[in-house]
C-alpha cells in the first residue's frame, strides 16, 4: 500500500513489518524514516534529539542543511534547496524511485510536511508525514534507536529519484505582487494569529503580514491532541477560508515556506489539491523595505 499524505502509527508498524530488510524477490524496500524535528531558537536540538533516540533505522533531515538552501541577501530564511542538491541527498538517505518515504517530527507535523513538500516538489508522490509524530510513536510503544545515522547509501549504487520539479507549484515575490491584484486569487498566512497581526514577533525582524492576505494557523489543521482534523472537517474549515475561489488559486506563506507545507498538507487530505507555495514568504518579503506591510486582527 502507498501512502502520500498521512500514516498513522498502526500503519507504519505494518509497513515496516512488512519490508524488515532490503528490496528485493522477497518483499517490497523498507519505507526510509526522515527525522525532522528542529527547534528554529535552537537549531542544534533537533539533531541532538535524533542522537538520543529516533525511530529505528530513521535518518535526520536538518531543516536548515538537508531541507533548505543557502541564505542569501534576498532570500527567506529557508530558501528551497537546488533541485539536483536535494535529489543528492535523497539518494544519500536512501530514497530512489517507488520507496515508500514517512517523515515525522516531534508532534505536529510542522517540520516533517516540509520534507513531505519537497518530495512531491521533486515528483517523488510516496511521502507521508506520521500523524502525531515522533510522540504518538512512544505513546504506541514503538521502540527507539540512539547513536548516529545509518551511514549514506552510495550514489553509485543508488537509483536516485529525478530532480522533475513542478515548477508551477511554487510563485516567486513577483508573482505573488502580481497575484494580489488578482480578485480571483487568495494568499493565505500559516502564521499564528498573533504574527500576522503583528502584536508578536519572535523571529523576523518586521512585524506584520502582506497586505490583502488571510490568516489560516497551521495549528487549526490539528484537532486537541496534535493529530491532523478528519479530511470531512478539514475540507469544511478550507472551504470557509476559500470563500468560494479554487483551490488552485491559493497562494500558501508562513514565515520562511516551512509552515505553509502544513497548510498544503492539510489542503491534499481535504480533497482541495492545487493551491501553490509563496517559498520566500514573510522573511523573504520583508528584506524589501518597498513592499508594503500591514498590521491588525486576522482576517
Amino acid at each position: 500500500m502507498t501512502f502520500t499524505t498521512l500514516i498513522d502509527v498502526i500503519g507504519l508498524r505494518r509497513l515496516l513489518c512488512a519490508a524488515p530488510g532490503d528490496s528485493g524477490p522477497s518483499g517490497p524496500a523498507r519505507p526510509v524514516l526522515l527525522d525532522c524535528r528542529f527547534d528554529l531558537a535552537a537549531p542544534g536540538a533537533g539533531r541532538e534529539a535524533y542522537l538520543r533516540g529516533h525511530l529505528p533505522g530513521a535518518h535526520y533531515a536538518d531543516l536548515n542543511l538537508d531541507l533548505a538552501g543557502p541564505v542569501t541577501a534576498t532570500s527567506g530564511r529557508h530558501p528551497l534547496p537546488a533541485p539536483d542538491t536535494l535529489a543528492r541527498r535523497c539518494a544519500q538517505f536512501g530514497i530512489v524511485r517507488d520507496v515508500q518515504v514517512v517523515a515525522y517530527d516531534e508532534a505536529n507535523g510542522s517540520f516533517a510536511a516540509r520534507a513531505w513538500w519537497l518530495l512531491r516538489w521533486l515528483g517523488h508522490r510516496q511521502v507521508a508525514v506520521l500523524d502525531g509524530g515522533y510522540r504518538a510513536w512512544l505513546a504506541g510503544g514503538g521502540e527507539l534507536e540512539s547513536g548516529a545515522m545509518p551511514a549514506a547509501v552510495s550514489q553509485a549504487a543508488a537509483a536516485p529519484i529525478t530532480a522533475a520539479v513542478d515548477r508551477t507549484a511554487v510563485l516567486s515575490v513577483d508573482e505573488v505582487l502580481r497575484a494580489l491584484a488578482d480578485p480571483s486569487r487568495m494568499l493565505v498566512d500559516a502564521r499564528a494569529a498573533e504574527r500576522y497581526a503583528g502584536t508578536v514577533e519572535p523571529i523576523d525582524p518586521v512585524a506584520g503580514h502582506v497586505p490583502g492576505a488571510v490568516n489560516h494557523p497551521f495549528a487549526d489543521n490539528l484537532g486537541i491532541d496534535g493529530h491532523f482534523l478528519a479530511p470531512a472537517e478539514l475540507r469544511r474549515r478550507w472551504e470557509a477560508r476559500l470563500a468560494g475561489k479554487a483551490p488552485e488559486n491559493a497562494i500558501l506563506m508562513c514565515g520562511s515556506g516551512v509552515t505553509a507545507c502544513h497548510d498544503l498538507l492539510a489542503l491534499e487530505l481535504a480533497g482541495l489539491s492545487g493551491a501553490k507555495l509563496y517559498a520566500g514568504s514573510w522573511s523573504e518579503w520583508i528584506r524589501d523595505p518597498s513592499r508594503p506591510v500591514t498590521q491588525g486582527s486576522a482576517a
